[in-house]
């Protein structure tokens, strides 16, 4: 048999409090709020201080539970007849656990059941954090339930519905905004993982929310991205090494400003022409002129374009996202090996694995010049720092330099794309609808992999994909690709214009003399000779000094050449390299 009681607390000496003594007891006097006078007995709290043994407002239930053990459950309630009610619905389902009615999981869900449901998505949101997930996620998962909770009136765990869900997600597709299906896909998917989350730690017994529908994101595309061409890279990069300095340079143009009839004249202004690819370098000559007296105000504007160009050119080469690009530092470069790399810690990578990543030669040799100008001390700087009371204190430049980021990433990283690709003449948008933006270079990355002839599989490893699908489905631009020239890596089949005689009496081609039958299809008077390559090639092999490398084409059966035996004599190979000849049809 259960019961409930008022369990004891301590609190902190209340402000004009005294402190009594009796019967060798002390006690701490007071009056309350009401004007009351109130008496406690004085314990010493962990840190020294006096603290006053009160009870709490509240009732606790004890009672022992479905397998036995004791346990104490707050109820809630100042009243005694209510904390004992509540005590029997406890013991009630103690007493259903017992028989074998529900479970005790069934049994710890309902414990969370009158938890409201901000409570239960803060425990969600501080796992989140626990596991290290992206603070920018977090935040944007945070607002997701916000929005849903408010708009759907979720208070409860009980209160996830699915047909509430899908009919806001459908409501917000017709809406105003008009959300496309890849932001309701992630509203979707926050909600699903937070009842996995309560179904984990027994807060719900099944996921309500596990049956909503996904979005077809494929029927209603919003960014779709493109790759760049090779030729618009190189312009990409010209102008971004450049437009900083050439903006200084460009015409004045007057801007003629006239009133309306009636209307008070309005002031002239000037303006300045829109900058293009082709005016770049007269430009930038100009602006040399003009701010020939500024040295500083150049240098300034050159290692700014400078800067840019490589941020371009490292995302191209590498296929880094935006923050990853930001999170790189001197210390995570080895740039001086026969091998140079990049190393992409864990946390941050969008798969939180970490990874190696392989530079270009030319990439690293960049890399190396603009860190060795980067970390030169300026006339301004001296390797000591000044500090209060005339002291002097030395500074770690070696390790500064390490822990610099490698590049000062804009935030407007975007904004800026824009203005360089605007000034080198690339559309944003092409015919096929598809945008340029700062990872539309990631998928120029991967696009340049397959033109490059890279195989599938290695694509993907360079992308750090999980599926191969992502990587040949999205980040590969079948129309930068040269799908015609592959058309010349076929076999050519002649066609005879004069049918065989055979098939004139017979209604039926002459085998011997078809062009592709005598090594396709082998008849008993024709036997089949195996054109594959030996496993092992022995030592006299290796030293004849032939420098043939085994390749798609060097087979027979790749030529270019008619497959008919009797004219090129396809299957009159030498032996050397090849198996001995086996019948492939007994007689």
């Amino acid at each position: 048999m259960g019961t409930v009681f008022r369990k004891t607390v301590t609190r902190p000496l209340p402000a004009g409090a005294e402190i009594i003594e009796r019967k060798g007891q002390r006690f701490g006097r007071w009056k309350d709020s009401k004007g009351k006078t109130r008496t406690a007995p004085l314990t010493v709290g962990a840190d020294g201080s006096d603290r006053i043994v009160t009870e709490a407002g509240t009732f606790t239930a004890k009672y022992r539970d479905g397998s036995g053990f004791v346990c104490e459950t707050a109820t809630g309630c100042r009243d005694a007849d209510a904390a004992r009610a509540v005590l029997g619905d406890l013991e009630r389902r103690c007493e259903l656990v017992k028989a074998g009615v529900i479970t005790a999981a069934e049994d710890a869900v309902a414990d969370h059941q009158l938890t409201p449901l901000v409570g239960h998505i803060a425990d969600f949101i501080a796992y989140l954090r626990g596991r290290e997930t992206s603070s920018v996620r977090v935040a944007n998962m945070e607002a997701q339930f916000l929005r849903v909770n408010t708009d759907c009136e979720f208070k409860l765990l009980a209160d996830l519905n699915e047909a509430k869900l899908t009919a806001w997600l459908v409501e917000q597709a017709a809406g105003k905004g008009k959300m496309s299906a890849a932001t309701r896909n992630e509203y979707r998917k926050a909600f699903v993982g937070f009842c996995n989350w309560c179904l984990r730690s027994r807060r719900l017994s099944f996921n309500p929310l596990a049956h909503v529908p996904k979005a077809n994101e494929k029927a209603d595309p919003r960014r779709q991205r493109r790759a760049l061409t090779e030729a618009e890279l190189v312009r990409l990069l010209t102008v971004a090494q450049w437009r900083p300095l050439a903006e200084y340079g460009r015409e004045r143009l007057k801007l003629d400003k006239t009133a309306e009839p009636g209307e008070k004249p309005k002031r002239s202004a000037w303006t300045y022409s829109p900058l293009e690819f082709a005016d770049i370098e007269t430009a930038t000559r100009l602006a040399r002129e003009r701010l020939r007296d500024k040295p500083m105000l150049v240098a300034k504007l050159e290692r700014l374009g400078r800067e840019r160009a490589l941020i371009y050119k490292t995302l191209v080469l590498t296929g880094l996202r935006k923050a990853e690009l930001a999170s790189l530092t001197g210390a995570k470069l080895s740039l001086d090996g026969a091998l140079p790399f990049a190393m992409l810690a864990a946390a941050d990578e969008k798969n939180g694995q970490g990874s190696t990543l392989p530079l270009r030669a030319d990439l690293a040799a960049d890399l190396r010049a603009w860190l060795d100008d980067r970390d030169k001390p300026t006339d301004a700087e001296t390797d000591r720092q000044t500090i209060p009371f005339g002291k002097t204190l030395k500074r770690d430049m070696a390790k500064e330099a390490a822990d610099k980021p490698l590049f000062t990433v804009p935030a407007a990283l975007v904004k800026i794309l824009n203005r360089d690709i605007e000034a080198a003449g690339i559309p944003k948008r092409d015919e096929r609808g598809r945008t340029v933006d700062v990872h539309a270079l990631r998928h120029s990355f991967g696009t340049l992999l397959s033109k490059g002839g890279v195989s599938p599989r290695t694509a993907q490893a360079a992308m750090r994909h999980s599926k191969i699908e992502l990587t040949m489905g999205v980040y590969t631009d079948p129309k930068l690709l040269d799908v015609a020239g592959a058309m010349d890596c076929l076999p050519s089949l002649s066609l005879s214009e004069k049918q065989p005689v055979a098939a004139k009496a017979t209604g039926t081609y002459d085998l011997t003399s078809c062009a592709v039958a005598p090594t396709v299809a082998p008849t008993p008077d024709n036997q089949g000779f195996s054109v594959s390559f030996p496993v092992t090639l022995t030592a006299d092999d290796l030293n004849t000094g032939d420098s043939r490398t085994v390749a798609v084409n060097h087979c027979p059966i790749k030529t270019k050449d008619p497959l008919t035996t009797g004219v090129n004599g396809s299957n009159q190979v030498d032996a050397a390299g090849f198996e001995p000849a086996t019948p492939t049809m007994s007689r």
